[in-house]
């Protein structure tokens, strides 16, 4: 606590000094999922958008998977292809259990999914599954994995992960070549419990990966504070030696972020900004029991697995912007992100927590998968899609109105945005100097009105698409709208 007290008001300190020193966003993308970039709004704000369902991915239907499977990731591998990791168990007992592995499924397009015969252990009486960790101490329980895409990692650690539990003494890292074959990176967890100034840890999904932003590993990881499921924070230049944790507190620009439970968190990198630290945890609600007897009975669920519910939160964090960003999610949306579905099935203890990972699933479509049917003979993993970088937007209705973003800098030579509008709508961009002064040929009257829905449109004005000269000083954007989504923006070459 007293750390995370020190950072905070080090990062405050440092926002008041440098209050007008300008963002240096060079041709990263930004998206509109937190205050960041933005100044002034006026009839327009910040919306979050719902996940679309589409659908059962695949079941936890092979006899050492099962009702309890979970904490699944999924992967990104170099050919675009992808890979999930998820725990297979088929019986409810303690936390770590012999009867916990590690399974993999695969797919080519995030849509079709097929479970290899790997033959690296016996389960069963088969050596023809999909598993690839089994009998090692706690770490099946709540295997996290990663491909590591740090420069230079040796061709037999492309793979990297966490495992392991408080009572299996912490977390224990493991590398791999290929995914598969998994071994130990040393014997001794490199997180352990005494490092950790918690009463009780480690024991749901805890997330490590590498941050090209920050040059380093980072990992986010659950603890207890004051009876409430927290989330912390280590970082590692080797991935066997980690810093002390640091708790990590909520932020929203209204009001007082709640401090609710979070089963995961499930942090990483998004794919299109990874600057950006996306967090679609599990907002965990203990006691509030939707379920009577009778209606448990009747979807088979098991009876410890009803007096509870869940959904999924939307958070981001942005620790290389500074110390005042380091140790807080920003909760811009309060409200639920991804609901339980239709259905007593989805109102359980346990269901609907995320996945590990946003991915790519098409050109204009990304896919968060998630844990439903916990605890029923129907448990499966579901995908939801988005469009790229659709979490949320700056949305305007039909009445108008604009954003204008503070002083940034930038590199490139076009300006892409990704928008929609409704036919009687469109989107207007002006570029502005650091004081709000148009600057002749880029103001939103010498823009042409962007009408349509597109993923990459350059900006056009009067003096053609080339904001070159302006790279490099100080300038904002002025975003003027009308029945309207900007979802993100990227100054480009």
């Amino acid at each position: 606590m007293k750390r995370t007290l020190i950072l905070l008001l080090t990062g405050l300190t440092s926002l008041l000094t440098h209050a007008a020193d300008p963002v240096n966003i060079g041709s990263r993308r930004e998206l509109f999922v937190d205050h960041f970039l933005l100044d002034q709004l006026n009839g327009v704000r910040l919306q979050l958008h719902a996940p679309r369902d589409e659908g059962v991915a695949f079941g936890f239907d092979k006899p050492w998977e099962g009702l309890f499977s979970g904490y699944a990731t999924i992967v990104t591998l170099e050919d675009g292809s992808l890979r999930a990791y998820y725990r297979g168990k088929a019986v409810a007992n303690r936390d770590g259990s012999e009867e916990e592995v590690t399974c993999v499924a695969e797919s080519k397009d995030g849509r079709t999914w097929t479970k290899p015969e790997l033959g690296l252990y016996e389960a069963n009486g088969t050596k023809a599954n999909n598993i690839v960790l089994m009998s090692a101490n706690t770490s099946p329980h709540n295997f996290s994995p990663f491909r590591d895409t740090r420069p230079g990692v040796p061709e037999g650690e492309r793979f990297k992960a966490f495992g392991g539990t408080m009572e299996g003494g912490g977390l224990v890292a493991w590398k791999s070549a290929d995914g598969y074959r998994w071994e130990r990176m040393a014997e001794a967890p490199v997180i352990t419990k005494e490092m950790v100034p918690y009463k009780y840890m480690f024991d749901s999904q805890n997330v490590p990966f590498w941050s090209a932003a920050e040059g380093k590993y980072v990992a986010y990881y659950r603890v207890f504070e004051d009876g409430i499921r927290r989330i912390v924070r280590s970082e590692s230049t080797d991935f066997l030696t980690w810093t002390p944790p640091v708790l990590l507190g909520y932020r929203h620009p209204d009001t007082e972020a709640p401090i609710e439970h979070l089963y995961t968190n499930q942090t990483s990198p998004y794919f299109r900004a990874p600057h950006l630290y996306v967090a679609i945890a599990a907002r965990f609600m203990p006691g509030r029991q939707v379920l009577n007897d009778e209606q448990a009975k009747a979807i088979n669920v098991n009876p410890g697995y009803f007096k509870d519910t869940s959904d999924a939160i939307l958070m981001t964090t942005r620790p290389a912007e500074g110390a005042e960003h380091l140790a807080v999610y920003d909760r811009t949306f309060l409200e639920g992100f991804i609901r339980g579905g239709i259905g007593a099935q989805n109102w359980v203890s346990r269901t609907n927590y995320p996945a590990l990972n946003v991915v790519p699933t098409g050109p204009a479509e990304m896919s968060i998968y998630v844990n439903q049917d916990y605890a029923q003979p129907t448990a499966h993993l579901r995908r939801y899609s988005l469009r790229v970088d659709g979490f949320a937007s700056l949305h305007c209705g039909y009445a108008g109105g604009h954003a204008i973003t503070k002083p940034f800098v930038f590199s490139g030579r076009e300006l892409s945005l990704n928008f929609s509008t409704s036919a009687a709508g469109g989107v207007k961009v002006g570029i502005e100097t650091a004081d709000g002064q148009p600057i002749p040929g880029f103001a939103v009257e010498d823009c042409q009105m962007q009408i349509g829905n597109e993923i990459d449109r350059r900006v056009t004005w009067k003096a053609g698409t080339d904001v070159s000269a302006l790279a490099g000083k100080p300038v904002r954007l002025r975003f003027s709208m009308k029945d309207a989504d900007i979802f993100s923006f990227q100054f480009t070459e």
